[in-house]
């Protein structure tokens, strides 16, 4: 450390030295530099000032000549006019026409003037031409006062013939232009007449151009308003420009009469500008900076040159100094920063050898161990330290006898050499390593060698257990009774077990490798390829059911199911699929669907004859029933015979009823029965039934407790249905109960929202086992068959009334005696009319 301080505070004076020699002679070059750019700036301003004077001066030249002019051509206006007043006729006219064409000949920025009257007529011209023709005046521009001289704007024309009413001026020659000029005078008679004279623009440019020679200046002449009237520019497309938008017109033109100024942009512009006191128009001058510019690099590229190479030479200078400066100084330093460098490479390679995983080791050319790292003392225990001084193949034993011979071999000199060692561990496991042995040479010998070894211990011994996970996977797979294959990302199989062999009838050497639908029929490959595009949308997992070819049973019903297979990155590795024949359970499930239907057509039928067989018994007993009336009335005074009659007639009673109740249950199981559903009070109804069956409950001495809500019952329910399932459930309540009890019916909304119908009675009830099966056609519970009569079709037809309209009757007994009927409903809305639909 000391060393080091010793060497910086060596190169310090000498750094400095370097470093102010460099600091001096780029501070003088950037001086210089600065001096040359200030220099510079200051002769392009100069330039630049000395051509907005130029163009100041040429502004008022252009100015004066254009002013002179429009007062020439107004004077001869007024001149010519006062001729045509002094004329004593109109036709005197002609002869001063030629006159002024005469006259006009000195005056080349005249093309013609003429005389026209108010309404356009041309009366008299310079121009014999031009006579005679009638001329659009809002052309020309705005009519002057008599005595008042007007400038008209710039116009598309060569002559008065040019603006001749009616005349299609879009078809004029492009490129031809000239600026009107009108007087207006009233002769002696009070006519009202205009002398016009127009003004050609090209002897105006004529003039401009002479003026500004060959300088690269642009002149423009405009009214006050903008707008242009001469250029020396292209002036094809010039009637009718407008220069308001330029920065003049905008900003300058109102508060000043001359001057000159410098316009920012994209690309400056040097301006200078006139207006005429005596005319409303406007001379500007222009010129791009880039011209003053060049003129100005023209002028001082020897002095910049010059500058420069003085200010590269000195900073030349300066560094050729610093580096031999600093040369020695670096020299110094890089001795210091190796040997440093040196040691730090030495320590961190110390404490890197500590810290690795894996056994390092340093040998003589014989192969005796004469280094190793920290690690061999973690893995061997006290053995690390015996190492040192024994050869390393007594320490990790090869394998294999060759490579002991091989690995310290001094008759070859070529690069790492690899075997597999183990040793004993200092924990009494034997423990793996590979080891690799690198040989070091000086002079071409070799001297000693270099090596790790690296435990692979756990390594094997995983490899082992996957490798058995692996058999074992591929075992169960092999023994699986399902035909199970893999496909690639390309479609090509990898893999099918037995199962697969036997259901398709191919070995798997004959397919591995090829694609489906080189060796299955193409529907089925094609079935399964849609299947595996689709797989990504459905979440890498997917079932179906398919009519698919086993080679030897034609084609089953199978389950496919396929599940896609990613590697670790989530990439495709493949496409597990698995098939499972379904074949028996969908003939199962056909069987089943055909005796159901098989079922229900012979209840179908069962139902058809009963109703047919219903009717056929009707006429009957309807003749049996009235001839035993009619024997009832004759035999009145024979008691013998009226009891005959009496027995008939119960008994043909008793028949018609179980006629009606089977007529009854064959109406509501035909398809063709229909319901009238209506919104209706519930209790309305009830309260009808209770008075019907009076005379019934009087007769057993009991009574009826009506126990109805007092808020509406409001459900959709056909009432006349509606009316027989309470009678039947009272009927039979008040049957089967005892005399002098009491009859309870209760009716109720659920906080499920339904309507509950409560029977009760206080009679022998039901056993448990027959609670469900009384509800069953010609069923009667066997504590009520006590030969009172019944068909057993009551409730049958009362579960099927009640069902039909969505709601359920079920019954339970009652704790101390009796049983219970509930009937629920539910509040709905529907059509007036449904149809019966029975399960």
């Amino acid at each position: 450390m000391a060393r080091q301080d010793l060497s910086s505070r060596s190169s310090a004076p000498l750094w400095l030295s370097s470093q102010v020699a460099l600091f001096t002679g780029v501070l003088f070059a950037v001086l210089l530099l600065v001096a040359i750019v200030w220099m510079s700036l200051r002769g392009h301003e100069q330039v630049v000032e000395q051509d907005l004077q130029q163009e100041a001066l040429y502004a008022r030249v252009i100015e004066d000549q254009a002013t002179r002019s429009f007062d020439a051509v107004s004077v001869v206006l007024s001149a010519l006019s006062e001729t045509v007043v002094l004329q004593e006729s109109p036709s005197d006219m002609g002869v001063v026409g030629r006159q002024w064409a005469q006259a006009l000949a000195g005056v080349p920025s005249v093309r013609s003037v003429a005389i026209i009257d108010a309404q356009g007529l041309v009366l008299a011209s310079s121009n014999g031409t031009e006579i005679g023709r009638q001329l659009d005046l809002r052309q020309l521009g705005p009519r002057p006062a008599s005595g008042q001289t007007l400038l008209g704007r710039l116009l598309r024309g060569r002559s008065l013939a040019d603006f001749e009413a009616g005349l299609n001026r879009s078809a004029l020659r492009p490129g031809v232009n000239c600026i009107p000029m009108l007087y207006g005078f009233t002769l002696r008679n009070g006519q009202t007449l205009l002398a016009v004279a127009l003004i050609n623009p090209d002897a105006l440019i004529n003039f401009q151009r002479q003026a500004i020679g060959d300088a690269p200046l642009s002149v423009v002449t405009a009214t006050y308003t903008g707008l242009l009237l001469t250029s020396t520019g292209d002036m094809s497309e010039a009637p009718g420009a407008s220069l308001a938008g330029h920065s003049l017109f905008r900003e300058r033109l109102a508060s000043r009469e001359h001057g000159t100024y410098r316009e920012s942009g994209t690309e400056g512009v040097l301006v200078a500008f006139r207006a005429s006191r005596a005319w409303p128009l406007v001379v500007l001058v222009e010129q791009a900076v880039a011209s003053s510019t060049q003129r100005w690099l023209t002028r001082a590229r020897p002095v910049l040159i010059a500058g420069l190479v003085v200010v590269f030479l000195l900073l030349g200078m300066s560094v050729i100094l610093y580096r031999s400066l600093r040369a020695r100084e670096r020299s110094r330093v890089l001795f210091d920063r190796a040997r440093d460098q040196v040691v730090r490479s030495e320590r961190e390679l110390s404490v890197l050898l500590r810290s690795l995983q894996e056994l390092i080791f340093r040998t003589d050319a014989s192969g005796v161990v004469t280094y190793v790292n920290a690690r061999w003392a973690a893995l061997l225990g006290a053995k690390a330290h015996q190492a040192l001084g024994q050869s390393v193949l007594d320490v990790l034993v090869p394998e294999r006898t060759n490579d002991r011979n091989a690995l310290f071999a001094l008759d070859h000199l070529d690069g790492v050499r690899h075997c597999r060692a183990s040793t004993v561990g200092a924990d009494g496991r034997t423990r793996y390593f590979e080891l690799a042995v690198v040989p070091l040479l000086v002079g071409g010998q070799i001297t000693a060698f270099a090596g790790s070894a690296v435990d692979i211990t756990e390594l094997l011994e995983t490899q082992r257990q996957l490798q058995m996970q692996l058999s074992l996977i591929g075992l169960m797979l092999e023994i699986s009774p399902q035909p199970t294959s893999m496909a690639d990302d390309a479609g090509r199989l990898v893999m099918v077990n037995k199962a697969w062999e036997q259901f398709k009838g191919f070995e798997r050497s004959e397919v591995i490798g090829k694609r489906l639908i080189e060796f299955l029929p193409a529907a089925e490959a094609q079935l399964h390829e849609r299947a595996e595009r689709d797989l990504d949308s459905l979440g890498g997992e997917m079932r179906f059911e398919a009519r698919i070819l086993r080679f030897d049973q034609g084609l089953r019903d199978a389950l496919i199911s396929k599940v896609k297979v990613p590697s670790e990155s989530g990439a495709l590795i493949g496409v597990l699929t698995v098939l499972t024949d379904v074949t028996e359970f969908r003939e199962a499930e056909r069987a089943i669907r055909e005796a159901r239907d098989v079922a229900e057509e012979a209840s179908r039928s069962k139902s058809e004859f009963v109703a047919n067989i219903s009717h056929e018994l009707r006429t009957p007993l309807q003749s049996i029933i009235g001839f035993s009336e009619l024997g009832l009335m004759r035999g009145r005074g024979n008691e013998r015979v009226a009891g005959m009659f009496q027995d008939i007639n119960a008994s043909g009673q008793r028949m018609l009823a179980l006629v009606n109740d089977l007529l009854d249950v064959s109406k509501i199981e035909s398809t063709v029965g229909t319901f009238h559903l209506e919104s209706v009070d519930l209790r309305s109804l009830i309260r009808p039934v209770a008075r019907e069956l009076g005379p019934l409950l009087a007769r057993k001495h009991l009574n009826l407790a009506l126990n109805l809500s007092e808020a509406p019952l409001v459900a959709r329910a056909d009432p006349m249905r509606f009316q027989q399932v309470i009678r039947n459930v009272l009927a039979n309540a008040v049957k089967f109960s005892p005399d002098e009890q009491v009859v309870e019916l209760t009716a109720e909304m659920s906080v499920q929202g339904e309507i509950l119908i409560s029977v009760r009675d206080h009679g022998p009830g039901i056993p448990e086992s027959e609670l469900e099966k009384i509800f069953e056609a010609f069923v009667q519970s066997s504590k009520t068959k006590n030969g009172s009569g019944g068909t057993g079709l009551g409730l049958a037809i009362c579960r099927k009334i009640v069902e039909a309209h969505g709601g359920h009757i079920h019954a339970r007994n009652m704790p101390d005696q009796g049983a219970l009927f509930v009937i629920a409903f539910p509040a709905r809305s529907g059509p007036e009319t449904v149809p019966m639909v029975m399960e």
